[in-house]
């Protein structure tokens, strides 16, 4: 089955909870499965949270995620920033494996005035250098995920982050629909269009890997001619993408991605709606 569940904390659970390690507990209340802990601001988890979060996180049988540092840039030319971003990404790793989290989600950064094509060979050179490194440190174990990107001038359209994944057969996609939406300007919103994208990274990357790929989903407001604006809540009408169309090519292909839902504030409640969707499209109920 398809995995549901939120990336950092919501606005009712910082209302009713203190502790990042009790969102476990309370994404159980809504029937949820996964978790995204943030890293974005930097790698700042002591070992204890971290062991706590995991001993959380399995009495309740939620997958764990954690997300990267922002400031990665793996296009970057400078030297002192290629160090930076390789080490954001193994200490993200290493928190990873000391929280039980089995996946970690990179954004590529900005294009920084370069060549699509010659930032995305920096990306992957970079990549690999990370991986043998994780190799060494005995972290091959935790999958990254280059995350599909919102800005049109950011690295990161679907075809780039294929290319990224195929520098290591361990490295899987994170789709972000709404991302991929506002960097469409609203274009890839209907059923046939994202049944074509997602057979796209099924034919380049193997069904194989695909079939439990990580994903991100929110409603997103974009701008005509940048892309991505603001991430914002399922009640914000006049906003996309439409998840029954996205649920539908899911099913239709056979797919059970980790969704993540980065609605603003509303992450809980928005991915149990997801959840809701899909078990009504399955014919499914809860246990």
């Amino acid at each position: 089955m398809i995995k549901f569940g939120v990336a950092g904390g919501t606005d009712d659970f910082r209302n009713e909870y203190k502790n990042s390690y009790q969102m476990p507990e309370y994404l159980k209340k809504f029937g949820l499965d996964a978790y995204e802990y943030q890293c974005s601001r930097g790698v700042k988890v002591s070992d204890e949270l971290a062991e706590r979060i995991k001993d959380e996180a399995i009495k309740h049988n939620i997958k764990l995620s954690i997300h990267a540092p922002y400031y990665i840039s793996l296009s970057t030319q400078e030297q002192d920033k290629k160090i930076k971003t390789k080490k954001y990404i193994l200490d993200t790793m290493t928190v990873a494996k000391k929280m039980g989290a089995d996946r970690i989600v990179v954004h590529a950064g900005a294009l920084l005035g370069l060549e699509r094509s010659f930032a995305v060979e920096s990306a992957c050179k970079i990549l690999k250098e990370v991986i043998q490194e994780a190799d060494e440190k005995g972290l091959g174990d935790i999958i990254i995920c280059p995350e599909t990107m919102g800005k049109i001038n950011q690295l990161g359209d679907s075809k780039e982050i294929i290319q990224m994944c195929k520098v290591d057969k361990r490295l899987i996609p994170t789709i972000d629909f709404g991302h991929l939406y506002a960097r469409s300007i609203g274009t890839l919103n209907t059923y046939e269009l994202w049944m074509k994208e997602l057979s796209m990274y099924i034919e380049e990357l193997g069904y194989d890997r695909m079939k439990n790929f990580h994903a991100h989903f929110s409603h997103m407001e974009y701008t005509p001619n940048g892309g991505e604006k603001n991430h914002v809540k399922f009640s914000d009408e006049g906003y996309g993408p439409d998840f029954n169309n996205v649920c539908r090519a899911l099913i239709d292909l056979k797919l059970e991605p980790r969704i993540i839902c980065e609605s603003a504030g509303t992450q809980d409640v928005d991915s149990k709606m997801m959840k809701d969707i899909y078990l009504e499209m399955e014919g499914k109920n809860y246990e």
